[in-house]
């Protein structure tokens, strides 16, 4: 797992460590990226339908930090998703895709169990079948 430091949604910060416990799926994501939006919803819908089962994290990766994410986040609804910001880029960095959306699922220990690099339809089967495998096992 790894250990950078991130901004919690509140300013203060945080690291993926301090959420093992519980399963943990991991977006890294930008305002700029246009797949990324196209996802966010199907990501709120998905961290709703699985909040008794999975934490759900969107970590920004935009440089200008809260100035960018805020915004975004007052203009959409969303339910669920929360916007916690990376302007260090470390998780990005860390799982060394390059891609972005890259989205990793974590175990209630904090072992990588599958990623997924560049988008992917969270609300169809295959996103499904995924989570499946690993959340019934927890």
């Amino acid at each position: 797992m790894i250990d950078t430091p991130f901004q919690a949604p509140d300013g203060s910060t945080v690291q993926l460590s301090d959420f093992i416990g519980q399963p943990l799926l991991v977006n890294i994501w930008a305002t700029w990226c246009g797949p990324c939006i196209v996802e966010m919803p199907m990501l709120d819908n998905l961290a709703a339908r699985e909040k008794s089962r999975l934490k759900l994290l969107v970590v920004s990766q935009d440089i200008q930090g809260r100035e960018k994410v805020l915004p975004f986040f007052e203009d959409r609804n969303f339910t669920e998703l929360e916007p916690y910001i990376d302007p260090e880029n470390g998780l990005s960095f860390g799982f060394g895709s390059g891609v972005m959306p890259t989205t990793v699922l974590y175990d209630a220990q904090g072992k990588e169990v599958w990623r997924v690099i560049g988008a992917m339809d969270w609300d169809g089967a295959k996103a499904a079948a995924l989570l499946e495998e690993t959340l019934a096992e927890n």
